[in-house]
């Protein structure tokens, strides 16, 4: 397993979440692959590109009033595989929406690979409810 690779998948990830939990919705999205699919366990349907994600997001926050509070990760597993690299974690994220705040435990993945100028490039995100003990 090479250090430098789960280095920078690391950051990587810290970005993507850093970027989810402070609401600063064009890094967050600039993290993922144009051609990035995502599974979410609140949403009936795979979404096919991250312009699709990107659209019901804002979606979510014009009809429901969304917004992202606060995101802390934690559990983090780093497992490089050549050019790609699965990141899995436990993550707890505060929202706001109309209705109120909640805060949702969850289970996520994220899928990275290294596109050809090096940088490492989101491309799968699956989402899945975490109980809590």
């Amino acid at each position: 397993m090479s250090t430098t690779t789960v280095q920078e998948v690391r950051e990587a990830a810290d970005a993507l979440v850093a970027a989810f939990a402070e609401g600063r919705v064009d890094d967050y999205f600039g993290a993922f692959a144009p051609d990035a699919a995502f599974v979410f366990h609140t949403t009936p349907q795979r979404l096919g590109s991250t312009a699709e994600y990107r659209a019901l997001w804002q979606q979510w926050e014009e009809q429901d009033g969304f917004r992202i509070l606060g995101c802390a990760s934690s559990a983090q597993l780093i497992q490089p595989f050549g050019d790609t690299a699965v990141f899995s974690h436990d993550v707890e994220t505060r929202v706001a929406t109309h209705a109120g705040e909640e805060t949702v435990h969850e289970r996520e993945t994220i899928v990275f690979a290294r596109a050809a100028d090096g940088r490492w490039s989101a491309v799968h995100e699956h989402l899945s409810a975490r109980t809590t003990a």
